[in-house]
């Protein structure tokens, strides 16, 4: 069992679908079809019931989360739909659990598995091949995207988690301590001197800036944490939300550091950096004094992917991605720290 993760990623998901299948009895539900989606952190599949009904299934990456902070993920979306938000439909299992924990004999760890009902849409974007259409159209997506990120800061505020609601923390320690929530990101292997030497600079003066940075309800508090493309569903002028794996405590302008990052660099990020922060205004305030810490977060977000890449080497997903985040991550450092 301890070769599953020498198995090819084609391999691993022939694996966890299995795992997936069998999870599925404890929702009452025969697919016709399990079509792989993602499998990065966790592996998403597509469900066709025999009855018509469609479904995705997420299996979660083993040890990730406990299954408190699970349950708190899942109320928190719970929270959002009965607050009118156009958020993923959670479907019980049949005992009314809010998700199972299944074992099965090709994955060497237990798993825990949700469902979700299915959402129409198309993911805004994706990680390696960037955004399709006009400048002017992916503006309009972008101010949308921004009063969306407005209005989860505003309800998250007012909402009262209920006791015993866990979840991490991306603020100072959780970013830039010495136990990142995603990794010791200066230890890539991958980086040359020079950009070790960068992130190492560049960490120390982000780790002096938030310490001394306001921490308070207007900028602080309980976020997605992860508006990435493939996590933005665009259905004509409607964006849905989905996956609140990464969801937890931290500051708002890191929520539109992650909308952002991705893009830079791009021609067209002048553009949906204004219309994203056009967005949240129209739904938070957002001071100009706000804005300007922007290239702190950027860094701070760019931290998180190499630590992510350094804790998941063994991933193909992780290699494929390394070159083009050190790139980017020493671009958003070196101006971070004024330099060209």
């Amino acid at each position: 069992m301890s070769g599953f993760y020498e198995l090819t990623p084609a391999q691993q998901g022939e694996r966890v679908a299995e795992l997936a299948r069998a999870a599925l009895a404890s929702w009452g539900i025969e697919p016709a079809e399990l079509a792989l989606l993602k499998y990065r952190e966790n592996a998403v599949f597509r469900v066709a019931a025999g009855d018509g009904r469609r479904y995705a299934i997420r299996v979660h990456r083993a040890g990730y989360h406990s299954d408190a902070e699970l349950e708190s993920e899942l109320t928190w979306m719970r929270a959002l739909s009965e607050d009118g938000f156009d958020v993923p439909e959670l479907v019980p299992t049949a005992e009314g659990k809010l998700f199972e924990v299944v074992a099965h004999p090709g994955v060497p760890e237990p798993r825990q598995v949700d469902l979700f009902a299915w959402i129409d849409g198309q993911p805004l974007g994706s990680v390696e091949s960037g955004l399709e259409g006009d400048v002017e159209s992916v503006a309009g997506t972008f101010h949308t995207i921004g009063v969306l990120a407005g209005r989860l800061h505003n309800q998250s505020a007012r909402w009262r988690p209920p006791p015993g609601f866990t979840r991490h923390a991306w603020d100072t320690e959780g970013l830039v301590g010495e136990r990142p929530l995603w990794g010791r990101f200066w230890e890539l292997a991958a980086l040359s001197p020079s950009e070790r030497d960068l992130m190492i600079r560049a960490r120390d003066r982000v780790r002096r800036d938030l310490s001394a940075h306001e921490r308070s309800p207007r900028n602080y508090g309980l976020i997605h944490a992860d508006f990435a493309p493939e996590n933005l569903m665009v259905d004509g002028s409607r964006v849905r939300l989905i996956d609140f794996d990464d969801a937890g405590y931290g500051w708002h302008l890191f929520e539109i550091a992650t909308t952002l990052y991705f893009h830079i660099g791009q021609p067209y990020f002048d553009t949906v950096e204004r219309a994203t922060l056009a967005g949240y205004r129209s739904e938070r305030e957002l001071t100009a004094a706000d804005e300007a810490l922007l290239p702190l977060f950027y860094t701070a977000r760019g931290f998180t992917y190499l630590g992510w890449v350094h804790t998941r080497r063994e991933t193909e997903t992780a290699r494929e991605l390394t070159p083009m985040l050190i790139e980017l991550s020493c671009r958003v450092a070196k101006r971070y720290l004024g330099k060209k």
